[in-house]
């Protein structure tokens, strides 16, 4: 095979795996030899308070595994710490390579990256080259009729099924061409501590990392697939796939989740699949509407909306004290974790904005700061949904009741008491509303509400009135 590049350099960045990898693909097709690298970017890190990050350690983790499974075809990955815009073009005339191949990222800051990188590689003659990986479909691969990005989910689902193919859900045989991989000796990784962080709980977590750890996951959730439809909603269930942090760092390809889902079928997995499509829906409007990542409502009615902004309620939803319960567990199985489930990211970003009248948009940077999957896209797309300021979003007028919603999906209070130990004596009557339960009742279950457990901190009643309110006016 006549090689375009004898010598070039793969930059990882959100995909951090050797199978279905596209710009590693393009690169050992392309090249003679070629070196891998990651940057630990301190513009990017430097941003992060909580030096305990869990997803720092995460992304250490995995990488640590892609650098062993490199050196084991006798390369590796090389894993720098400090400014990409500066490290990648100095490492890329270092080793003399021709080309920088790597894949795209659709955030305003990774792009506005990309397009420094590529200015300074161009001054020395190393051709730039990015491609399609984490997604599908991009930016305006699926277009309304008239040329304009979809802004209804459902037609843009519609469409983008009917322009799948098999084309689009083939791997990139990566593996036929590890022996344009550069022979390297084994280098050694920064360790957490020489970048200024320390390790966080991640390991007392049990959530496995790296490619393989995605692959231990799909491989369970494959078996669950078929009833994810019945058990997505459940808090208590084993019913979502736990894929999202490994989708949101590229330790598995998407290409292997939706063909699997595409392919199988049935009702459990076309609604997994249906998921996955919404997140590149999300991915799609932020391409087009760059100014949702600077806090700009999708619906430009809602930007004057006038938030309370209580801090002092604010501190109790961050902090799992408002007194119900199931926003609660919700936002302790977050601080705990890094992982809020899916049902409960909805209740808990209604609870706030409608029940609390705090701006989406501080829900939304707790958010950022505490979720392991965090992603740009998809958590402003989240929080504008349950806002009702998004992109076909929940309609204001709609309002979660968080003790309807406990009553619904933990009819048995099985994840509250999970996450709220202090009531797990309470009956299955009072577990949702435990401010209900008479004054003996209280004393026989050990939880004395406003003393063990707090009291609520609103009235859902009196706070959906002047929610309806709020917006209607705003709509007006």
């Amino acid at each position: 095979m006549t090689r375009t590049y004898p010598r070039s350099l793969c930059w990882f960045r959100r995909d951090l795996r050797l199978h279905d990898h596209a710009a590693l693909y393009h690169a050992l097709t392309q090249s003679a030899a070629v070196h891998c690298v990651f940057v630990f970017d301190t513009e990017i890190l430097d941003a992060l308070t909580d030096k305990q990050d869990r997803r720092v350690e995460f992304i250490w983790h995995s990488l640590r595994e892609l650098q062993q499974h490199l050196q084991q075809r006798g390369s590796t990955l090389q894993v720098l710490h400090g400014k990409a815009t500066e490290l990648i073009p100095q490492l890329a005339r270092e080793l003399g390579a021709e080309a920088v191949f790597c894949n795209h990222d659709y955030e305003p800051a990774a792009v506005l990256r990309d397009a420094t990188v590529e200015q300074a590689l161009a001054q020395s003659g190393i051709d730039f080259h990015h491609y399609k990986d984490q997604v599908i479909f991009e930016k305006s691969d699926i277009l309304t009729g008239a040329g304009k990005p979809f802004s209804v989910f459902t037609p843009y689902k519609n469409a983008w099924l009917k322009k799948l193919d098999d084309i689009h859900l083939r791997a990139y045989p990566t593996e036929k061409y590890f022996s344009a991989l550069a022979p390297c000796a084994a280098t050694e990784m920064p360790d957490l501590e020489s970048m200024g962080f320390a390790a966080s709980k991640l390991q007392a977590l049990k959530l496995p990392s790296g490619e393989s750890g995605a692959a231990a996951l799909f491989t369970d959730f494959t078996q669950r697939m078929p009833h994810y439809h019945e058990a997505r909603n459940l808090p208590a269930v084993k019913g979502v796939s736990y894929l999202s942090v490994h989708l949101r760092f590229g330790t598995i390809s998407i290409r292997q989740l939706a063909a699997h889902a595409h392919y199988t079928g049935g009702t459990g997995a076309l609604t997994w699949l249906s998921e996955l499509i919404w997140r590149e829906f999300y991915q799609m409007l932020l391409h087009h509407y760059p100014l949702l990542a600077q806090g700009q409502t999708f619906k430009p009615q809602f930007n004057a909306l006038v938030f309370g902004n209580d801090s002092e309620k604010f501190a109790a939803w961050c902090e799992a004290r408002t007194g119900y319960p199931l926003v609660d567990a919700a936002m302790r199985q977050l601080n705990q974790s890094g992982y809020m489930h899916n049902r409960l990211r909805m209740v808990a970003a209604s609870f706030l904005v409608k029940d609390l009248h705090i701006d989406w948009r501080w829900g939304e940077r707790y958010f950022a700061q505490q979720l392991l999957d965090f992603d740009l896209a998809a958590n402003n797309g989240g929080w504008q949904w349950s806002a009702s300021t998004g992109c076909d979003a929940q309609p204001w007028f709609r309002i979660f009741n968080p003790v309807t919603q406990s009553r619904n999906f933990d009819a048995e209070g099985k994840f509250i008491r999970l996450y709220l130990p202090e009531l797990a004596n309470c009956s299955n009557k009072w577990i949702h509303a435990p401010w209900l339960m008479p004054a003996g009742e209280q004393q026989s279950c050990g939880v004395v509400i406003g003393k063990d457990y707090p009291a609520p901190v609103v009235d859902h009643a009196l706070a959906r009135i002047r929610t309806l309110a709020l917006f209607k006016n705003a709509s007006q």
